[in-house]
């Protein structure tokens, strides 16, 4: 990709494809921390609805050095083409729903799996709104953790130990006074902890960022505030809330 080339997909990212993509995987690769290439990166596989999508979002956060710019590039109209309001309420088929539920009992576990997987639109590229700066930086969070790895401790290991421990033991014998700090007046300032209420943070974005991280339980837990909040969708969310009961068990 020359710089030509360059300048026109920044001027015009809707015209990205996937060959477009695939070169600018080539720039990152030579230049890491080249960020607008980052950013038309993201575009690209948001443009392909690629499943690769959600966890690059994670790795550009990693190379922006203002994850904020991040948030507000991928929130806006020009990035996401099909921007609504958070007022903004989605049309679903009911009975559809109904149908898709049916067959996700009626089949075998592992069509069931995939069935469930793609009815709850597992790895499709998560959609943040430009007020859900929460859902956002839960999602950069780790959803999992691996166990740390101990190396055997070699001779000189042990040795620079026991130098650590010789050191505290002087210390210790030598019984150092500490002189006490003088008195000064001063005024703390007494703050009281206001109570949150987490259900204005609960939006449907949040609960699909929970989804993807395999939190199960906190995905069900977010359906249901949103049933609370939403009463007119509630039946969708009590479909959802079955096919992640059904995806867990499996």
């Amino acid at each position: 990709m020359n710089t030509t080339d360059f300048t026109y997909l920044i001027n015009n990212p809707n015209k990205l494809n996937k060959e477009h993509t695939k070169q600018l995987e080539d720039v990152i690769s030579a230049f890491p921390y080249f960020q607008s290439a980052r950013a038309l990166h993201l575009k690209g596989l948001k443009n392909q609805d690629s499943f690769r999508y959600n966890e690059t979002l994670k790795t550009t956060a990693a190379y922006t050095t203002d994850r904020s710019v991040l948030f507000d590039f991928i929130t806006s109209s020009f990035f996401t083409d099909d921007y609504q309001t958070p007022e903004e309420i989605d049309v679903v088929d009911i009975e559809s729903i109904e149908v898709i539920h049916r067959k996700l009992a009626d089949t075998s576990t592992t069509s069931e799996e995939k069935a469930t997987i793609d009815f709850l639109e597992i790895g499709k590229p998560i959609e943040f709104k430009n007020d859900e700066s929460h859902s956002f930086n839960q999602w950069l969070q780790l959803s999992t953790f691996k166990p740390i790895e101990r190396e055997e401790k070699s001779e000189s290991k042990i040795d620079k130990h026991e130098e650590k421990i010789d050191l505290v033991d002087q210390f210790i014998a030598k019984n150092p006074k500490i002189k006490p700090i003088k008195n000064e007046s001063y005024n703390p300032i007494v703050t009281q902890n206001e109570p949150t209420d987490y259900s204005t943070l609960m939006t449907e974005t949040l609960a699909k960022v929970y989804l993807e991280q395999k939190k199960y339980k906190n995905a069900i837990k977010a359906y249901r505030i949103l049933s609370l909040k939403y009463p007119e969708k509630s039946s969708i969310f009590a479909h959802r809330i079955k096919a992640i009961k059904l995806l867990d068990k499996n």
